[in-house]
This record gives structure tokens, sequence and C-alpha cells, in this order.
């Protein structure tokens, strides 16, 4: 699995760039964030490897919390690579966050590809992870996100866990799961 690449630009242009790394080049997929982020001949970005039966695909993103953005977006049911990169193009992580707290369902419709229905199910779906996308720092980020998962599959819903990930101050993965269920038991 391909989790990042560093390389020089071979072709750009708004939707992918051409990254030459050690004389492999690769076909990048990025948004309009990350293309306006890129003004050298080299870049450095985290990847999205999306692999299907017929295509294996790479989605490059300057900042890990878009990355984080795109991949929520690919585990909601009807949502594709397109429409998540529409979705990274369209909001910053931080805008995105903003949306989903203020459930405003109208700024997602204005996305390219996104209808009313699935406006509302983003909206349901991702209730919470917008305490996710605003976690401050690489290491609490990726802690954050991993405690969300296993509060996840124990059967919490996602806006509790958010509200009991956000009372913690832990930085590492056991300790935020330890101290969210410790929360959860006084919701």
């Amino acid at each position: 699995m391909i989790v990042g690449l560093e390389g020089i630009i071979e072709y750009k242009e708004p939707t992918l760039i051409h990254l030459n790394v050690n004389s492999v080049i690769y076909e990048v997929f990025i948004s309009l964030h990350t293309f306006s982020a890129i003004n050298a001949e080299r870049a450095r970005l985290h990847i999205s490897h999306i692999i299907r039966e017929d295509a294996q695909q790479l989605y490059g993103f300057g900042q890990k919390s878009e990355k984080i953005l795109f991949e929520g977006m690919l585990k909601i049911n009807g949502i594709g690579p397109k429409a998540a990169l529409a979705i990274c193009s369209t909001f910053t992580p931080e805008q995105f966050a903003g949306i989903i707290s203020s459930k405003d369902i109208n700024a997602l419709k204005k996305v390219p590809g996104i209808g009313p229905k699935s406006a509302s199910r983003i909206m349901v779906e991702l209730a919470g992870f917008d305490a996710i996308l605003l976690s401050s720092g690489p290491l609490v980020n990726s802690a954050t996100s991993e405690a969300s998962m296993a509060l996840e599959s124990l059967g919490f819903k996602k806006e509790q866990i958010a509200k009991a990930l956000n009372m913690s101050h832990a930085t590492d993965t056991a300790a935020l799961v330890k101290d969210a269920l410790k929360q959860l038991q006084k919701l």
C-alpha cells in the first residue's frame, strides 16, 4: 500500500499530476487545494491508494487532514473517490468540519455530484467527524481517529464518541479509548 510519495513533477493540471519518483512516473489525482499549494518542481504528498478490480488509483494530498477527510468520505455508502475529491476541492478540512458541526446541508449540496440525499447521508454518517478533523497535531489526529474507530466497533454512536473524545486530554490511542469509555458511561 502506497501512503506517501515524493518526487519531481513531470506534468501538472488542476485535477492530477505526474510525479517522477526515482524514474517511475505515477499519475496522482489531486484536489484543487493541493494543486494551488504545489508551487515548486518537487512535491511531497500523502497518498490514498485505491485498489479496484479494474484499476489502481492514487489520490494525493498536501495535508494529512485532507487525506483523513477524503478517506472518511469513502466510508459513506454511495460516495466514491470522485465525489470525495470534489468535496476536498470545494472545502478545506477546517471548513468541512464547520459545515458538519453546523449541519449546513445547503453548503454540501453546492459540491458537484452531491445532491440532497447524499448531503443528508453525509451529515448523518459524519456527525462527530468534525472533532477528528480539528484535532491538533498529526499524532493526536491519528490517535483520535484510531480511538474513534475502536469505539465505533464497540457500537457507540459517532456523536457520543466525538463528545467523549473532546473531553479527553490524552494523546495516545489506548488512553483516549479508556477516557472515552469512562465518559460514555456518564452520557
